[in-house]
């Protein structure tokens, strides 16, 4: 098994063009789009209102790069769908974790709207789309799932991952197994390449586009070899997915995407140690120390992953020196006790009657 790279050579990071091997580890310190942080109800959007359509409005919540889709391209999208009148969200693929296959022009009659509002995005664009009820579930609505009520305008929060024009042909469901795999190491080729151009928000929608060749699905019916070779192909993409996004510091995001990895190899020491380093940031101590020592037993020649583990102890030492300084400072030492005032009218008092018992003793002592 590769072994994790040392410091100097991560902060060069860069990919291989083949076979199984990942990205280079970090330097120091599902494809899933970038969940929406906003999960209570539609976005709230103030770009100008442009008009696709009589029944199709759309306002870009993130700029795009590159082309459009042209009609009968196949379009990967992540989307979130509520019915405008009652606010209820009746279908969230970010949650679902599977974007959406959506072949421009071939599209099912209640993702027209939709059809249109993606044929006018670009590559990463995130944009927000009101569609008539004409457009959308029609004057009955649907009443099995998702459920949507009848004549309900919908408001679309999407976002295009990429596509594929028609010069590749077919879509997934048409592909053997053996192009669905080439189709999906060429997008991770392609990531590769932007990765080390540093374009890594465009590089992660490559890998996107390669891993939703691969979803569970499909996954879920190959075994022997066929699944080998897709395994090949996805868990590097998950990999170099969590590069870009500890990169990008979005450390949750490179968590789940290591977390994939490990569901299916869970001896992989990149994982582990990318898993590691992001929750190291986090101050998930515990479970960065967890990961780092099995990575430690599988490789442990590697410098790097000693190297983080020293910096766990060294941090952890450091909060505990600091916290014991502190505590000293609101307690303060033991005071030392203080000696007791003397009453001066109880001691007067004292001397007052031994003067008189004095006094008494000498009188009675003449009178004898």
């Amino acid at each position: 098994m590769a072994e994790v790279e040392e410091e100097q050579q991560l902060q060069n990071s860069s990919v291989d063009q083949g076979g199984t091997d990942e990205i280079i580890t970090e330097g120091a310190s599902v494809v899933r789009g970038e969940l929406p942080q906003d999960d209570t109800g539609p976005p709230k959007v103030d770009s100008e209102v442009e008009v696709l359509h009589e029944k199709v409005t759309k306002q870009i919540i993130k700029e795009g790069h590159g082309q459009k889709p042209s009609k009968y391209a196949t379009c990967f999208v992540h989307y979130r769908a509520w019915a405008e009148n009652t606010q209820h969200k009746f279908e969230d693929t970010w949650r679902e974790q599977q974007p959406l296959e959506l072949v421009i022009g071939k599209e099912k009659k209640e993702m027209t709207g939709l059809a249109i509002g993606v044929n006018s995005m670009k590559s990463g664009e995130h944009a927000l789309f009101h569609v008539g009820w004409e457009l959308a579930y029609g004057k009955e609505g649907s009443f099995s799932f998702p459920n949507v009520p009848p004549t309900a305008d919908v408001l679309y929060e999407v976002e295009l991952i990429g596509f594929d024009e028609t010069g590749e042909g077919k879509t997934r469901g048409d592909m053997t197994v053996e192009e669905r795999i080439g189709t999906a190491d060429r997008r991770k080729m392609d990531g590769n390449a932007l990765f080390k151009e540093e374009k890594l928000e465009e590089a992660m929608q490559q890998y996107e586009m390669a891993i939703a060749y691969m979803g569970d699905d499909f996954m879920f019916q190959l075994f022997g070899k066929f699944r080998d070779m897709a395994l090949a192909v996805k868990n590097p993409c998950h990999l170099n997915m969590a590069a870009c996004l500890l990169k990008l510091q979005r450390y949750d995001e490179a968590i789940a995407q290591c977390s994939i990895v490990l569901a299916e190899e869970e001896n992989n020491v990149k994982a582990l140690f990318r898993r590691g380093k992001a929750r190291s940031i986090l101050g998930q101590t515990d479970a960065a120390r967890e990961d780092f020592l099995k990575a430690r037993k599988l490789a442990p020649q590697d410098k790097a992953i000693t190297r983080e583990l020293n910096l766990i102890a060294e941090h952890e030492k450091a909060v505990y020196k600091k916290q014991k300084e502190l505590y000293k400072g609101l307690f303060g030492p033991r005071p030392e006790p203080k000696p007791k005032s003397r009453n001066w009218l109880i001691v007067i008092w004292q001397w007052l009657l031994s003067l008189f018992h004095m006094l008494f003793r000498r009188k009675t002592c003449k009178d004898d």
